[in-house]
């Protein structure tokens, strides 16, 4: 049955054209050493190596090339810890559009200074005390400011769908399944149109932190469910509740939201920089985690892992390096 407000395949594609001349077509690299760690041979979509260091440029341009010429007049405004807050501040800034960004006080200093860097308004909040998007609202009642969704919008995901979709001309074969980290659920919603489109077959999962499982009780539920601001090391995956358009999306396509602890996301991070040479955030290398210590399916012989972002700050990757 169709999902009210998902975007469709064809949209998808759309956006991948739409959004071309302004993201990276990033790589996907593989390991012997982490295909033997995990016990199957994994494809990695390096995000991380997108345009402002994770794959929210997808969702943020083709949201700015999908508004029309009145409503880029007025400006956007969005809510984020970092990577969309990022995405939205260049996307903005390569369409001359005026830009405001709600977010969190101790956000990761890397992604605050890369989002000032491009000229966009940070208005700070206090996440454990207040509500981001009622901010953002505010903010756009009195500016007349389009509010940009971090992750609950058909535009979003489908820019965000886009990594999937260009697997097709990356892979010699379909895999057997797809794994991404979920915050919010744009990422991995749009991938899982994309992936089901291209190998109705596919296995498709999520990947969590234990301390930030708003998911995955949703999907025990099957609805859903908010948490507390969580305290995971994923910043990016701090969201309390998955997307009122994502969510069913997900339960469409996804089988399973499989659960990662702080330690083995580190323990990911660690294998990613020393063995194949990547730096992946913490957010980035939840799916990478998962599939690391082996909580995929033991049939499966064969995975894709998007590594959704690689900026963090240099301080707490040492502390992370250091942790054995």
């Amino acid at each position: 049955m169709p999902v009210p407000n998902a975007p469709t395949f064809a949209e998808v594609q759309a956006a991948a054209s739409r959004i071309q001349p302004f993201v990276h077509r990033t790589p996907v690299l593989t390991s012997r050493g982490f295909d033997e760690a995990a016990a199957t041979r994994v494809f990695f979509k390096c995000e991380n190596l997108q345009r402002m260091g994770a794959f929210k440029i997808r969702g943020a341009m083709n949201f700015l090339l999908s508004m029309s010429p009145e409503q880029r007049a007025r400006g956007v405004v969005t809510f984020s810890s970092g990577n969309h807050a990022q995405a939205v501040a260049l996307a903005a800034r390569l369409q001359s559009v005026r830009a405001t960004i709600v977010m969190p006080a101790d956000a990761p200093r890397s992604k605050l200074e890369a989002t000032r860097s491009q000229a966009a308004v940070i208005v700070f909040y206090d996440r454990l005390k207040e509500d981001r998007e009622a901010i953002g609202r505010r903010i756009a009642a009195e500016t007349g400011a389009v509010v940009l969704p971090p992750f609950d919008h058909p535009w979003t995901i489908a820019g965000q769908g886009t990594a999937a979709l260009e697997l097709a001309g990356q892979l010699d074969e379909p895999p057997q399944a797809l794994i991404a980290p979920v915050g919010g659920g744009g990422l991995l919603s749009g991938c899982s149109i994309a992936a089901k489109a291209l190998w109705p077959r596919i296995r498709i999962f999520g990947a969590e932190p234990e301390l930030a499982n708003d998911t995955y009780l949703s999907f025990k539920a099957g609805r859903r469910v908010a948490i507390p601001p969580p305290a995971t090391i994923a910043d990016g995956l701090r969201a309390t509740q998955p997307g009122e358009i994502t969510f069913p999306i997900l339960q469409q396509h996804v089988e399973e939201i499989l659960l990662v602890s702080e330690g083995e996301i580190r323990a990911a991070m660690r294998f990613l920089l020393l063995r194949l040479k990547i730096l992946v955030e913490p957010s980035g290398a939840a799916a990478a985690a998962a599939v690391l210590h082996r909580k995929l399916p033991p049939e499966i012989s064969s995975v894709v892992v998007i590594l959704s972002g690689g900026n963090v700050d240099p301080e707490a990757l040492a502390s992370i390096l250091h942790d054995r």
